[in-house]
């Protein structure tokens, strides 16, 4: 597709999606990022573009000496984990539910959490810095611990997929859990009180400066939960190994691909340093490897990034809504759930309604309005689905 440009009030916006398949609110929320002072060149606008909270899902932002807490989104560090196995479809059973439902005991979702933190997790050197964070988040030590290797809700996910070769896939969706929530709330209203945002158009566009003690202290924490995420997936495959292994004694696994896709980044673009906030994008540089999930019926992708500068080396995260989860439940039933994931091993029923294929935009243009960002490398369909 070409290339959609709209003039903000300092920068440019540019779209890799038609503009009038993009909501009022989002192209509102995209015209007050593009009149921040300190960004950077553009604004990138990936093709699952939509309306949230402050700034844009779908949307990359480059700033010099300033970043924007409620860019980066209060899920710090969410993101994708998939790996490959030696497994192919023939040598799945044909009911898929024993394999489901000792993924869903060996994988707390939603607010559940392990009863103990996990053995594999106990020195790891996190813990030894979550003193030096934020006072008012010292509380949630015991609660960051259980909750490493951990699910929780909403648009997050545990599958068994199968690629376009028959081969067989684990992939999951999730990010840094309550701690990184909290870490989040905390320097977002800070930036909202700080004098230099009081005239901004959307206040939660606050940003820090560079120089500052409150843009030090978010640095510290948003780095600490952006480790905390990877980690948290890194755990959970971990765990899913263990399961796979009870269910197929001889599966092997081939090395995992991570990536977050609400974070920031320290990075170099058209000759400058800037920091770089993908919230719903993930970095998509040449070669890079990385994952863009489709729905709970729908496929998902496996790239490899071709580092187009024009979006800051950047694509899309997924499929990206274009329904909100109560306009969901009350669009959908449960018949249309069971009948839009017909041949998944998933849950069916009014807990996931808000999470139905049909509430997603059409990965497939999404892919294809991203052709220039990234390389398809395996396409992925979903055989299990776990959800929060």
């Amino acid at each position: 597709m070409s290339l959609a440009t709209l003039q903000g009030a300092v920068a440019p916006i540019k779209m890799w999606t038609p503009v009038h398949e993009v909501e009022s609110q989002a192209l509102t929320q995209l015209k007050n990022i593009a009149a921040l002072p300190w960004v950077f060149k553009h604004v990138a606008v990936m093709p699952d573009v939509h309306f949230g909270k402050g700034a844009t899902v779908g949307s990359v932002i480059a700033m010099k000496d300033a970043v924007a807490p409620a860019a980066v989104g209060v899920d710090i560090g969410c993101g994708m984990a998939a790996l490959k196995t030696n497994l192919m479809a023939s040598d799945l059973p044909e009911s898929l539910k024993a394999l489901r439902l000792g993924i869903e005991r060996a994988i707390p979702v939603g607010f559940n959490q392990h009863r103990d933190p996990l053995n594999i997790l106990e020195r790891h050197p996190l813990w030894d810095e979550f003193e030096d964070l934020d006072d008012r988040v010292q509380n949630l030590f015991g609660k960051a611990r259980r909750q490493a290797g951990t699910l929780g809700g909403g648009n997050h996910f545990i599958e068994v997929c199968l690629d376009q070769g028959q081969g067989v896939w684990i992939m999951l969706h999730s990010g840094s859990r309550n701690i990184g929530n909290e870490l989040a709330k905390i320097h977002i209203e800070v930036a909202r009180k700080l004098t230099h945002n009081q005239g901004l158009p959307d206040r939660d566009l606050a940003v820090f400066l560079k120089g500052t003690k409150e843009m030090a202290a978010y640095r510290r924490d948003l780095f600490w939960a952006q480790r905390y995420a990877f980690l948290n997936r890194e755990a959970m495959l971990d765990l899913m190994k263990v399961v796979m292994k009870a269910h197929f004694p001889e599966v092997a696994f081939e090395a995992p691909i991570l990536c977050h896709h609400n974070y920031v980044s320290e990075e170099v673009h058209f000759g400058e340093e800037v920091l770089v906030t993908r919230k719903g994008a993930i970095r998509a540089g040449r070669g890079e490897w990385g994952i863009i999930p489709g729905s709970m019926g729908a496929r998902s992708f496996i790239v490899q990034g071709k580092g187009n500068p024009e979006s800051f080396e950047s694509a899309s995260h997924g499929a990206g809504r274009k329904m909100s989860r109560n306009a969901a439940k009350k669009h959908f039933s449960v018949e249309d759930l069971a009948r839009q994931t017909e041949g998944v091993e998933c849950r069916k029923d009014g807990g996931v309604l808000d999470e139905i294929p049909g509430c997603y935009k059409d990965i497939e243009q999404v892919m294809r309005n991203q052709a220039d960002l990234v390389e398809i490398r395996f396409e992925l369909k979903q055989v299990l689905c776990v959800k929060g």
